[in-house]
């Protein structure tokens, strides 16, 4: 799963700045200077630590309902929406080799035709994997 949506407490500070928490994830808080940039960083912020997760093979913590989560005055939750693998296309751009083995008249006709292996394998990854979500 790439997309995940967790309730996000939103408080208003005293200087018009606002910080965020999602309390389902320790250690998962942002700020920002505006009310639209604390919406950013907060899917920022809600990637990164759900791709960290992913990485290391941890269990993603089940989402709170929106109406459990208490907030205080000056606050308000609202539902932030984390997607890791947009985070993983916009961060992790290093690339590794691989091994691929073909039939030799396929390697042949691409050679032929002046294929960009990697380009192709790619596009075709990505397709399938966008087909798979």
């Amino acid at each position: 799963m790439s997309k995940y949506v967790y309730p996000a407490v939103f408080t208003s500070e005293a200087d018009g700045t606002y910080s965020v928490e999602f309390r389902d994830l320790e250690g998962c808080f942002t700020c920002g200077d505006t009310l639209e940039q604390a919406i950013e960083m907060a899917e920022d912020a809600l990637s990164l630590v759900l791709y960290e997760y992913e990485a290391d093979n941890l269990e993603i913590p089940t989402p709170s309902k929106v109406t459990d989560v208490k907030v205080e005055e000056k606050q308000f939750v609202s539902l932030v929406v984390g997607d890791t693998l947009e985070y993983r296309k916009r961060y992790n751009k290093k690339s590794v080799r691989k091994n691929v083995t073909i039939p030799q008249w396929l390697n042949e006709e691409a050679e032929r035709l002046n294929f960009n292996f990697s380009q192709i394998l790619q596009e075709a990854l990505e397709l399938k994997i966008k087909n798979l979500l």
